[in-house]
């Protein structure tokens, strides 16, 4: 399962976004089922952010999501989190 989410932050707020954005990864990191997570910025509209996370499924992200440190470091962000959805599901396709 894919999570993403993104966020639109403003550049005088790009610093505390990054480092709070980092301190969320850490803390999913050590959660059960949690795979990878990066931070990465639009090439073409600095603003625009997205948090990527790679879980073994939505239950383990939804998990994690709940667990106290990781809500924690996730509240500052929120007001800058777009409201969409963000949870994928991986769709394998055919090799051809």
């Amino acid at each position: 399962m894919l999570a993403i989410t993104r966020y639109r932050v403003p550049a005088t707020q790009t610093d505390d976004f990054v480092r709070t954005a980092q301190e969320v990864l850490s803390a999913v990191e050590k959660s059960p089922g949690h795979r990878s997570g990066r931070l990465g910025r639009a090439v073409d509209d600095p603003d625009l952010w997205a948090m990527v996370t790679d879980w073994d499924g939505a239950g383990y992200y939804r998990r994690a999501l709940g667990a106290y440190d990781v809500r924690v470091a996730l509240i500052p962000l929120s007001t800058l989190a777009i409201d969409e959805a963000g949870a994928y599901e991986i769709v394998e396709t055919p090799e051809g």
